[in-house]
């Protein structure tokens, strides 16, 4: 069991059935340079339970990375399924199919793959960046995230620089990002040091997307 700043749950949340709600209600705001995001609060109902079922279910690790000439610790627990593994939790398995069934016909391609983060507190974060492994480096593509926990900013920006947007997001809301987004504008998780609970994050990407 990963140590982590005890998650206040919503009242609103308990013994409420776990799964995604229509994308009916799917708000889209126009980026620049071709990007756009999608969001809709509160998708997943039975969030917080999620949270538990997965913080408990998933074997979660912890990763370092070389930065410049030193290796540094990854600033959160992580845990990938490609798209041959079998996902953590049913819950997930009907948001795919969910999304893959709202978004296919604009993406050309059902979403194969499935990265999860935990961020234990404040002091786990997520610096700038897009996307842009493989495909995403050159093409249109989507990253559909959702949020279980508590609420954390997710700031956006041009790449390059610009007025940040923020969205925070937890208790089960989905934002997607599409169009150019992974190449013409970055996103992060800051730190905070604020008291804060645990946020589990779920990303869902196309083949050849990281």
């Amino acid at each position: 069991m990963v140590a982590m700043t005890a998650l206040q749950f919503s009242l609103l949340d308990v013994d409420t059935e776990i799964k995604p709600q229509s994308l009916d209600l799917v708000r889209r705001s126009r980026l620049s340079d071709g990007a756009w995001i999608d969001l809709c609060r509160g998708w997943m109902s039975g969030a917080d339970e999620l949270f538990d079922r997965l913080a408990h279910r998933v074997s979660w690790h912890a990763e370092q990375r070389q930065m410049y000439e030193r290796v540094v610790s990854v600033p959160r627990l992580l845990s990938f399924y490609d798209e041959q593994d079998v996902l953590p939790d049913p819950a997930l398995d009907d948001a795919k199919r969910l999304l893959d069934a709202h978004y296919a016909p604009e993406l050309g391609e059902p979403f194969r793959t499935a990265g999860l983060c935990l961020y234990r507190d404040g002091r786990d974060s997520v610096a700038w960046h897009g996307d842009t492994i493989g495909r995403s480096r050159t093409e249109d593509t989507m990253v559909a995230i959702i949020s279980l926990g508590a609420p954390r900013a997710l700031l956006l920006r041009p790449r390059g620089g610009g007025r940040a947007l923020r969205h925070n997001l937890g208790h089960g809301d989905l934002i997607v990002m599409g169009g150019s987004c992974q190449r013409t504008w970055e996103h992060a998780v800051p730190k905070t040091a604020r008291p804060v609970g645990p946020r589990i994050s779920i990303q869902f990407r196309p083949r050849g997307v990281r």
